[in-house]
């Protein structure tokens, strides 16, 4: 399918920042629209209920439609007691794009479709985005090796060529991208989105701990451990909050595996994310914590000057 034209001229640079549990809420969704990429937040980050509702109609009145869209993830795993009453949100306020994840839904694409928002499915594996564009889905986020969160496992080279062999609909790569380079990268590979997350952790809008954005300055790829300890879900994390915490990060394996709950109170595994904190190996490339426009300034700047090297050097 072509590309939607709500995208169309409202970017600064090919860019969907990614949800991330805890991190995104509306003031880092508002700097990311107006610096010109997609902002978004996980609606079961809008707690207790009611919240959610009044950060859509937040968004709706402070962003404009020179501002880019924004964006709502949806968790449709069965855990989520939420799903139906959230859905029924953004329905009432018409979110422009909605990111699902952990099962794809045909019903849930339905309802967006019906009053003309965007769906995005993320996927880990070619299998995983086939159900979701024959459930419905307009587009995928190929969650490749590196993300942050609940990553996957392979290339992205392998990933989105697989995916690009069928499919030619709107696609983000999502995986340790932090730069311009990056992004330029994943455009070079045929996606039509960068997916970057923890990038703006370390923002001066992110919902974030101070010392977890020191430590995603301070850190690098090795810094980062896989596991599915703590979600239940394979996720990418930093060792030092492990550490912190008084986790040994070699004695993981001998634990048992958390089951996934997306129903609790707090929005489920909840205490893994405020205290075992998420990130992508791409964070080597964050120097500082800065304004997230400034973040996108240097995004754009660095992206624009890959593409003129290339074209100079080709």
């Amino acid at each position: 399918m072509p590309m939607p034209e709500l995208f169309r001229g409202r970017l600064s640079v090919p860019v969907i920042a990614a949800p991330m549990f805890i991190i995104s809420r509306p003031e880092l969704v508002i700097a990311q629209c107006r610096a010109g990429v997609v902002g978004s937040f996980p609606s079961l980050n809008a707690r207790p209920s009611g919240t959610l509702e009044e950060w859509l109609q937040r968004l709706r009145r402070e962003l404009t439609a020179q501002d880019a869209p924004f964006a709502v993830n949806l968790i449709v795993h069965k855990s989520n007691t939420r799903l139906a009453e959230d859905l029924a949100l953004i329905v009432k306020y018409q979110v422009p794009v909605v990111i699902t994840s952990l099962g794809a839904r045909a019903d849930v694409n339905e309802a967006v479709h019906a009053y003309g928002g965007v769906v995005f499915h993320d996927i880990i594996n070619d299998a995983f985005a086939h159900k979701a564009i024959e459930r419905g889905a307009d587009g995928l986020v190929a969650v490749a090796a590196g993300a942050g969160g609940h990553a996957g496992t392979q290339s992205p080279f392998a990933l989105v060529q697989e995916i690009r062999a069928w499919f030619q609909g709107p696609l983000a790569l999502s995986g340790a991208i932090a730069n311009g380079n990056a992004i330029a990268a994943a455009r070079a590979l045929d996606a039509d989105f960068a997916y970057i997350g923890s990038a703006f952790i370390a923002t001066e809008e992110a919902n974030a701990a101070p010392d977890y954005k020191q430590m995603i300055v301070a850190s690098t790829a090795k810094d980062i451990i896989y596991t599915d300890r703590f979600t239940g879900v394979h996720g990418n994390y930093l060792i030092p909050s492990l550490e912190a915490a008084g986790i040994d990060p070699a004695k993981l394996r001998e634990e048992a595996t958390t089951h996934m709950n997306f129903g609790e109170a707090e929005g489920g595994n909840a205490k893994a994310w405020r205290d075992i904190w998420g990130s992508g190996q791409g964070i080597g490339a964050v120097k500082q914590v800065v304004p997230a426009a400034e973040l996108v300034a240097r995004l754009g700047r660095e992206y624009r000057a890959a593409l003129a090297r290339l074209a100079t050097e080709g």
